[in-house]
């Protein structure tokens, strides 16, 4: 097997995204998803590898920890890319102690648990190897409707910082942090034309503008602990 990216979360919306410019690419991939649906074969059937994995609880890192291993064996992983991600909010749950840990088991523990169970892979390739944290724009500006997720984002930007600095000079670890770069099906006219105000782009650009940011990301050479921001200007409105 050719030195693979591991994509967490990659059954959906960004994380799809990615993964279906990588495999057009001919990079392979190991993907891990929460729940089944129609992309998850979809993805098998293009030649990921793919591994049903739950976040939210320590035995489910563990186990994806130890699968990503007995694939690999003794070979490295060209990156990580770390998509998976929950958007609960505190208006819909009534235990708030248990919404601020299944975020920051999520956003952050995985994360940091797989980062350095991975750093000796990610460090025998030739060149670069990579980590890519999947943030948020809210990592800097808070949110009043989700302030368990974008505390465990900031958490998950922080550890960009310091994994930029043990993982040199072998492997490099930046983030992207969109905001609104893609609706859901769902959303109505109303809440989308609202919502392109936010920014002073007042564009809503797609999935494809996280897919390029990745790429540029893969592809640098000189760029560690930094953050690509796709927010459209949001940040000076």
């Amino acid at each position: 097997m050719k030195t693979p990216i591991l994509i967490t979360g990659g059954a959906q919306r960004l994380g799809l995204a990615i993964a279906n410019d990588l495999l057009q690419q001919g990079i392979t991939l190991i993907i891990t998803y929460r729940s089944d649906k129609p992309s998850v074969q979809t993805l098998r059937e293009a030649g990921a590898k793919m591994i049903q994995a739950d976040f939210a609880n320590d035995a489910g890192v563990k186990a994806c920890i130890k699968r990503v291993k007995a694939l690999i064996g003794g070979d490295g992983l060209r990156a990580i890319i770390h998509n998976a991600s929950d958007w609960d909010q505190e208006s819909d749950n009534a235990d708030y102690n248990a919404l601020f840990q299944k975020m920051m088991q999520v956003h952050a523990n995985a994360p940091y648990q797989m980062n350095l169970a991975f750093k000796d892979a990610l460090q025998i390739n030739e060149g670069f190897g990579d980590i890519v944290h999947m943030t948020d724009y809210v990592q800097e500006k808070g949110s009043k409707k989700h302030i368990a997720y974008a505390a465990s984002k900031a958490a998950l930007h922080n550890l960009t910082l310091s994994f930029s600095a043990l993982m040199a000079p072998k492997v490099k670890v930046n983030s992207v942090a969109p905001a609104l770069v893609m609706f859901n099906e769902h959303d109505s006219a109303e809440y989308r034309k609202k919502a392109l105000k936010k920014s002073l782009l007042e564009n809503c650009p797609g999935a494809q503008e996280a897919v390029k940011a990745v790429n540029y990301l893969l592809e640098s050479q000189y760029i560690t602990g930094q953050t690509i921001h796709l927010n459209g200007g949001r940040h000076l409105k």
